[in-house]
């Protein structure tokens, strides 16, 4: 859209509501609080195959709704398939859609929230055209393949190896942690294509084709019992030139492109863990429900963790007006996804309290088993995306300007 025919925002968000309102079932009291008829299901949470089948083709279905709709993509470029409305209109819409039942897009966290930014920016037109819109359509699933058994927080330390044959690149190594690998359609890996050149240095990123023979998956199940978790194995895949991200030899700078949307993606969206006012909502039930909301110790924590929600909320508020001017998430993003698990923290601290012993078995009581399988996942948050200690790390370095750890390394 123009500027001059983009809808104001009152009319933007009566047109959402016609939509939400056709497309969807209203929430009650009951279905807006987790653990109470809720349609909403965790990353962690054991799920069989039929039923991981049904989510993503759900949430496939309803991307495709709200792509044709008008509000798939809102403040995507026009270019590229998108709405080119602005970040105002984003919330309106959000701020709607929470009075809905809308179906679960979890498949879709990765792609739309680290690999779309990250192709948008450094892939060939080709690739653009092809993925980026399809993306953002519901038609195909992304995922991110970056660590390996012994490069997690070290990402300079991948050992997975591309070498150029011709207009192809052959690629074999060993990725893990890789969510959604099951079922996604493409990936965003970065491999290593020159060993003489420093860690940082000599990495070169690319999209691939999950569903290459030459790729084989292997689930790995946490201790929350789900198995949303990956290792990947690439024996010689062939990938085309074009489907190079960014420049021979300088895939670091292209990385940070994707982790820090994936820290803002952590950072915004951590299901549950406090980090949201939506999550709040449902603490507050929780201690409407056993009769603790009149306990002024509680009401404090309470009160902790909404100031900490609102804070992180307005910092990742600032990191996307930054992508919106065109610019990469900087440091910020680090901040938002501290402050989020920081906040899954204090959460997990208040629902212990509440809950004492009902945490330790899913009794059937009302409220208790989406608490325990967040709090026994939390540990995992704390993890994806970059460690607590290396988003100190980075906001020490880069924002204080303190002097760097000293190294191991001779």
């Amino acid at each position: 859209m123009s500027e001059t025919t983009s809808p104001s925002i009152e009319e933007f968000r009566a047109s959402a509501q016609a939509f939400l309102d056709r497309t969807c079932e209203r929430r009650t009291e009951e279905t807006f609080v987790w653990g109470q008829g809720s349609d909403k299901v965790g990353m962690f949470e054991e799920k069989s195959k039929a039923d991981e089948q049904r989510i993503v083709e759900t949430a496939k279905a309803w991307r495709r709704q709200l792509f044709d709709a008008g509000f798939g993509w809102i403040t995507g470029p026009l270019e590229f398939g998108g709405s080119g409305l602005t970040s105002a209109h984003q919330r309106a819409f959000l701020e709607e859609a929470t009075g809905y039942r809308t179906p679960d897009e979890n498949p879709f966290t990765i792609g739309l929230g680290m690999v779309a930014p990250t192709i948008q920016a450094h892939a060939t037109p080709e690739v653009r055209d092809r993925y980026l819109q399809a993306l953002w359509r519901g038609e195909v699933i992304a995922c991110q393949l970056f660590s390996e058994p012994i490069a997690g927080s070290d990402l300079a330390g991948i050992q997975t190896r591309a070498v150029r044959d011709g207009d192809e690149w052959v690629i074999s190594g060993q990725k893990v942690w890789t969510s959604g690998a099951q079922y996604s359609d493409i990936g965003e890996i970065i491999t290593r294509t020159n060993v003489d050149k420093p860690k940082h240095k000599g990495m070169t990123m690319f999209v691939i084709d999950m569903r290459d023979p030459a790729i084989e998956i292997r689930p790995l199940r946490q201790m929350t019992g789900g198995a949303s978790f990956n290792e990947v194995f690439i024996n010689e895949l062939r990938v085309p030139d074009s489907h190079r991200l960014g420049d021979v030899d300088e895939g670091w700078g292209v990385a940070l492109t994707t982790l820090m949307n994936e820290r803002m993606s952590i950072g915004t969206g951590m299901g549950g863990g406090g980090s949201s006012l939506g999550s709040f909502t449902r603490l507050v039930a929780l201690a409407q429900h056993f009769g603790r909301n009149t306990d002024p110790v509680v009401r404090q924590q309470l009160a902790d963790i909404y100031m900490h929600a609102n804070a992180s909320r307005w910092n990742n508020l600032r990191g996307l007006a930054k992508i919106k001017s065109g610019q990469t998430p900087g440091p910020e993003m680090s901040i938002a996804k501290l402050t989020g698990t920081l906040n899954g923290l204090r959460t997990a601290s208040v629902v212990g309290e509440l809950l004492g012993p009902r945490l330790t078995a899913d009794t059937g009581e009302w409220g208790t088993f989406a608490w325990s399988e967040l709090i026994v996942g939390l540990p995992g948050a704390r993890i994806a995306g970059g460690t607590d200690e290396v988003m100190r790390n980075i906001l020490g370095e880069r924002v204080l300007g303190l002097p760097k750890d000293p190294s191991h390394q001779k």
